[in-house]
């Protein structure tokens, strides 16, 4: 099977979940709600409207090759960065730092993947920014929350950029004897960590009744957690054709990353009820934010360039 034979097998597998969880929503809101609002129903049906969106723009990211992609995850990089900023109070002594991680850090970090640069793009931002940053905002004199204030511009960019660019940084992973493309080595993470999240909602929906950490997210049950993660755990070893994983090593492959999309999933509904709020942003209907869709990605991508950076290149 050709490399991009797999790549069309894959988009050809999500486009028939996808059409096959439009039919059911409709078909629920059809014969269950009967026309009428129903909540679960409704909010099914915008998450598979915006997962359709969210295909859309991966496919045509993946038809314009390596460039389209990090342009992609650039672009989702910018917009969860500003979602993440905006939840915290700045000052306008901020303002220096915050045009360095959004202009110059930010598309710096994207750029090394362009050139492949690996030992820069592995240090750029936790080393240098996280050192520059706090720097020029000692330099505006406000003192004033300032632990806060710089503590904010600094995880923000680790979860919204560093984080984030591991995804396009798997197209520059030469991996021996995998005759595959990286481009479906990237569809395979995104597609196992989503997964995962998709299938926590169901299972919790179906059978949750035990809450895991109820004042951080009370949607999440220790029945939804092993329900989503064995199932798309499963799925990810069925994958194993696509990867250069053996079938055994890509079901623990997709343990560990499902686990640490929960984690991040986790992690990030403890910042947003911080801050009181439901959603990063509202730009993608029955999703929320941009950050409210890849915030299981921010922790699940990092752990898989590198297992794969490490035991397979």
């Amino acid at each position: 099977m050709t490399a991009q034979t797999q790549t069309y097998y894959l988009f050809g597998g999500i486009g028939a979940v996808l059409v096959f969880a439009t039919v059911v929503g409709w078909v629920l809101r059809l014969t269950v709600a009967r026309g009428q609002p129903h909540a679960v129903i409704d909010n099914l049906i915008s998450r598979v409207n915006a997962w359709w969106v969210m295909v859309a723009l991966v496919g045509g990211a993946f038809l314009l090759g390596k460039g389209g992609v990090i342009f992609l995850f650039g672009l989702a990089s910018f917009f969860a960065l500003r979602e993440f900023i905006t939840l915290a109070p700045t000052h306008r002594g901020d303002h220096q730092a915050l045009w360095l991680a959004f202009f110059v850090f930010l598309p710096c970090q994207y750029f090394l993947v362009w050139i492949e640069w690996y030992g820069l793009f592995a240090i750029l931002i936790p080393v240098y920014a996280f050192l520059c940053l706090p720097i020029v905002a000692a330099l505006s004199g406000q003192g004033k929350d300032f632990l806060q204030r710089t503590a904010t511009v600094q995880w923000g960019l680790m979860i919204c950029v560093y984080c984030i660019s591991h995804v396009p940084a798997l197209l520059t992973l030469e991996i021996p004897g995998y005759a595959g493309s990286p481009l479906s080595l990237l569809f395979y993470l995104v597609m196992v960590v989503q997964l995962s999240d998709v299938f926590q909602y169901v299972w919790g929906k179906t059978l949750g009744k035990h809450p895991i950490a109820p004042t951080v997210s009370p949607s999440k049950t220790w029945e939804g957690f092993v329900g989503g993660i064995l199932t798309a755990s499963g799925l990810g070893a069925a994958l194993w054709w696509a990867t250069p994983f053996l079938w055994w090593q890509s079901g623990l492959v997709s343990l560990g990353i499902c686990f640490m999309g929960f984690a991040g999933g986790l992690v990030m509904s403890a910042i947003k009820r911080d801050r009181g709020v439901k959603d990063y942003g509202a730009l993608i209907e029955g999703h929320g934010g941009v950050l409210d869709r890849i915030d299981s990605i921010c922790f699940a991508a990092p752990v898989f360039f590198h297992i794969v950076r490490y035991y397979w290149t």
